[in-house]
């Protein structure tokens, strides 16, 4: 009998659609589904970037801070700001050890998700709050100041003098922010486009930096070589005293012709600039003051004044954020790539930031040092050089031109940390799911984009190009960032007693049921000693980070409650659901897919709970040979009429469960919803017309894994209109991997058996039966039952031990000497083509006595060669004994047969088969 909803032969030849099938009571039958109905879908997040992508986006930000960091350090606390910049370039490793262990524990980890998991929502939101005030200034800031590099080496080149309109600052300030509105709005179509997109971009420049930094390290290491003099560290003791202008000759303050008093170099908001802020009014400020700390510093006082100077230098670390926010995005194996990530990240901020600081205090001389090249340390550095001017002057250029590249990538960075960071508070239910619509050609959360852009954008009118004021800002978010992290990871390893962490940091002391994380308790008291050093000493970042902080928390606040009394979920309770777009396509075909790798795989998925079939397709999977289409059956309703399908709520349960799968692996995958009347066919005529070698279904409930395989037999013959092409098909539970191979299947490479993909010769072949080290072979020497053998051979690797079985009838002598003698031959025919073969022969029910071999003595695989009515597909007349071997099988069973005898062709080479 037919199976409801399978092709049946006709006149022409199979048919290759569903049968439509009348509904039991109604008066027409079901549509098939038409052109058009298939619907493909796609997602936010399906594609990963390797891990030298993850750092490039990364260090765009870090390497940024190169050019501007060491003036910005040294105006607070004098000559001693390299040692401190170097000390939190060491310290961010740490740092970065407790956002590795956040995100093997959050694939969506960052500050928020970790926040909340260990101190609830408030302070979550409360911690975005601070961070995106960091992310929204950041940009500005290195867009401000890339235009400023370049408007001021145009001023330098051309000589201008100082009345030309282009030498005012105002102007410069005003072109500069002219310019980084451009760099803005470029980088916010690039990542309106994708994450592949931007870190393209991040790469380039990153191997740009790279250029650069090699020519300025070994040039800066000739110039103290030829001149000894300069071959001084600096003092690593802070200078915390009030700031006056610098004499750009003597490098002595510049003295007022009127008062004889030395002239105050002025902060941003127009006071004298104090590197003790608030607390230069204090007793204890007095007593950190230059000449009154005496032998203090290494006392309470000394502390206080290293945790200010190191406070000062933290905006060195800017960057971290963006790297926890980067890691759903980091291709398989994603933990390693990230930790190689991290690795570079530091290397690369550890020898360009920290040696720049070194070398421009020691070869630049203070007075042009602090009053010319405070927010160009590496123009200086290059105009100091040993060398010709023109060859110094060409490194300067060299300098600009990374410098705006690198400086552009912060402002990409910092819409890619930001739209991260968004990305997580909407999906939580805190801002409205119209944010998460995906773009309908990128499929990129746009809206947030576009909102984070939109406020760079007016902040850098706002500025008016001024990057002083926005440099003295922007540090408040990311130090108290750091801080609401450290401390909820605290939290976490006390209230996640006995959850398994794929990594840990460092420093952990076993104490009754509990790890206390030493380690994580002083990295988060040196960073708490930070962040209040900064709010006792940075009034503008203190006073507008902490105004931002509130206005930001308090729409977030506002929106969380609107949303979740629209939808009458509690804030608790909310199940977030991933945004899709959806085309439709007549056929599901590798164009409409985007498929371009040479292996498919195709696995059919039901329920959000049972995605075990994914999970182990996976993980077996090398993305950068195959692909893996992911599908499940939308069920054409009875006398639905013009059906037209589209993704419900449980589609997008279902296919959230798949990204956040997909994002666990960091594997991409096709995700397609086909409208039919028979899963199972429309499963098969998926696999064909994508041209999938593997084809995966989960163990059903009703039907014995045998049966699933028989079905999808039947289809296959069916839709290859009698010429079926290889195809393995696997039926996957808990504890069983059942497989079948048709027209002698199909080998896709796994993850590090990449050399297999390519197999030309034999000797090739052979190394892809991999774990088969003895095999159980049922031999009758029939001239079929030959021809495997001669295959299996030929396949085989030699250091396979093969085993020929065959069952004599119970109880008979004769029948042991035939058994023999059969088996001999065997061997014989083995040894023509140049293998060694052992024989047994056993007496009793030919199935049992088969899985009792191959228990006694620990087989890995069974091979057996079906005939009779099973090559006609027939499969319920299979024999007893083979149904028997394949349900009770400790091992693999193989099962070999000639696709083309299925179509009456005795004549057709015999190819094997499998399942297992």
């Amino acid at each position: 009998m037919t199976p409801s909803g399978a092709p049946t032969n006709t006149p022409d030849g199979p048919s290759s659609a569903p049968v439509p099938v009348p509904a039991a009571g109604a008066a027409r039958p079901r549509r098939r589904p038409t052109p058009g109905q298939v619907l493909v879908v796609t997602s936010v997040m399906f594609t990963f970037i390797s891990f030298w992508r993850t750092a490039a986006i990364v260090l765009c930000d870090l390497a940024s801070t190169a050019y501007y960091i060491g003036g910005i350090v040294e105006s607070q606390i004098g000559k001693a700001a390299p040692w401190f910049i170097l000390a939190v370039m060491i310290f961010s490793y740490f740092v970065r050890m407790i956002y590795i262990e956040s995100c093997a524990m959050f694939v969506r980890g960052g500050v928020y998700r970790v926040v909340k998991e260990a101190m609830g929502g408030t302070l979550a939101k409360l911690s975005v709050s601070a961070l995106l005030f960091d992310y929204i200034l950041t940009g500005p800031t290195s867009s401000v100041s890339a235009g400023q590099y370049v408007v001021g080496w145009l001023v330098d080149f051309m000589q201008l003098p100082p009345d030309n309109w282009l030498s005012s600052t105002v102007h410069q300030n005003y072109i500069a922010a002219a310019i980084a509105v451009g760099v803005t709005l470029y980088f916010w179509w690039i990542n309106t486009k994708g994450i592949h997109e931007s870190s393209d971009q991040a790469l380039k420049i990153m191997g740009a930096m790279t250029v650069m930094g090699v020519i300025m390290i070994v040039w800066c290491m000739i110039t103290l070589a030829a001149h000894p003099e300069k071959r001084h560290l600096p003092s690593p003791v802070p200078d915390l005293s009030k700031k006056y202008q610098i004499d750009v000759e003597t490098g002595t303050a510049v003295i007022d012709v009127k008062t004889h008093q030395p002239v105050p170099q002025l902060d941003p908001s127009g006071k004298q600039l104090d590197p003790l802020g608030f607390l230069g009014h204090s007793q204890i400020g007095k007593a950190l003051r230059p000449g009154n700390m005496g032998g203090h510093w290494f006392g309470l006082l000394g502390l206080i004044g290293v945790m200010i100077a190191f406070g000062h230098s933290v905006l060195a670390m800017s960057g971290e954020e963006t790297l926890a926010q980067v890691y759903r995005e980091v291709e398989s194996p994603k933990l390693k790539n990230f930790k190689r990530a991290a690795f570079i990240v530091f290397v690369y901020s550890l020898l360009f930031t920290s040696l720049i600081s070194f070398f421009a205090v020691m070869i630049i001389p203070d007075g042009p040092r602090v009053a010319k090249y405070s927010g160009n340390l590496i123009g200086g550095l290059a105009m100091n050089m040993v060398g010709p001017y023109w060859a110094r002057l060409a490194l300067n250029a060299l300098v600009v031109f990374v410098g705006f590249l690198i400086l552009s990538g912060a402002v990409n960075t910092a819409i890619v940390g930001s739209n991260g960071v968004l990305n997580r508070v909407s999906e939580d239910g805190v801002l409205p799911d119209w944010f998460l619509r995906p773009h309908p050609r990128f499929g990129t959360t746009y809206r947030l984009i576009n909102t984070v852009v939109f406020l760079q954008v007016f902040t850098i009118i706002a500025s008016r190009g001024d990057v002083l004021l926005l440099g003295e800002a922007y540090a408040f978010g990311v130090v108290w960032s750091f801080v609401f992290k450290a401390l909820s990871m605290l939290v976490l390893r006390f209230k996640q007693v006995n959850v398994k962490r794929d990594y840990e940091v460092p420093i952990n002391l076993r104490v009754g049921k509990f790890d206390v994380p030493i380690g994580i308790g002083l990295i988060f008291l040196v960073l708490a000693g930070a962040a209040l050093a900064n709010v006792a000493t940075k009034e503008v970042a203190t006073t507008y980070g902490a105004l931002f902080t509130v206005i930001v928390f308090s729409l977030f606040t506002a929106t969380e409650w609107v949303h979740h009394k629209q939808t009458g979920e509690s804030a608790d309770h909310h199940e977030h659901l991933e945004q899709f777009n959806q085309a439709a396509a007549a056929e599901v075909t590798p164009e409409s897919l985007g498929l371009v790798k040479p292996y498919r795989k195709l696995v059919a998925i039901r329920s959000p709970h049972n995605l075990s079939m994914l999970e182990t397709a996976l993980s077996e999977t090398d993305p950068e040979t195959t692909e893996v289409v992911v599908m499940t059956a939308s069920l054409i309703p009875p006398a639905s009429g013009d059906f037209t399908p589209t993704i419900t709520e449980e589609d997008r349960a279902l296919l959230t469960a798949v990204v956040t799968l997909a994002e666990h692996a960091g594997k991409p995958v096709h995700p397609v919803i086909v409208p039919t009347n028979s899963p199972i066919y429309a499963l098969v005529r998926t696999a064909y017309t994508i041209g999938a070698e593997e084809m995966i279904m989960g163990a059903s409930n009703k039907y014995d894994p045998n049966d699933q395989l028989d079905q999808a037999a039947l289809y296959w013959l069916n839709v290859g209109a009698g010429e079926p092409k290889p195809l393995t098909v696997r039926v996957l539970g808990k504890d069983r991997d059942v497989k079948l191979d048709i027209a002698g299947g199909s080998r896709i490479p796994k993850v590090g058996a990449r050399g297999i993909a390519a197999a030309r010769s034999m000797a090739e072949l052979r190394a892809s039966w991999h774990g088969v080290e003895k095999l159980l072979l049922a031999y009758d020497g029939s001239s079929l039952s030959a021809d495997f053998l001669d295959t299996v051979l030929s396949f085989l690797d030699p250091g396979v031990a093969v085993t020929l079985i065959d069952i004599a009838e119970e109880g008979s002598g004769i029948a042991d000497a035939r058994a023999s003698e059969v088996l001999q031959q065997g061997v014989e025919r083995a040894r023509e083509i140049g293998r060694k073969v052992q024989s047994v022969v056993v007496q009793g029910e030919p199935g049992p006595m088969i899985v009792k071999t191959a228990q006694e003595g620990q087989y890995d695989a069974i091979f057996m060669s079906l005939r009779g009515e099973y090559r006609t597909l027939d499969t319920i007349l299979m024999a007893t004994n083979t149904r028997h071997v394949l349900q009770n099988a400790p091992c693999r069973v193989i099962l070999g047969f000639a696709p083309k005898s299925i179509q009456a062709a005795p004549q057709a080479e015999p190819a094997p088969g499998n399942a297992h």
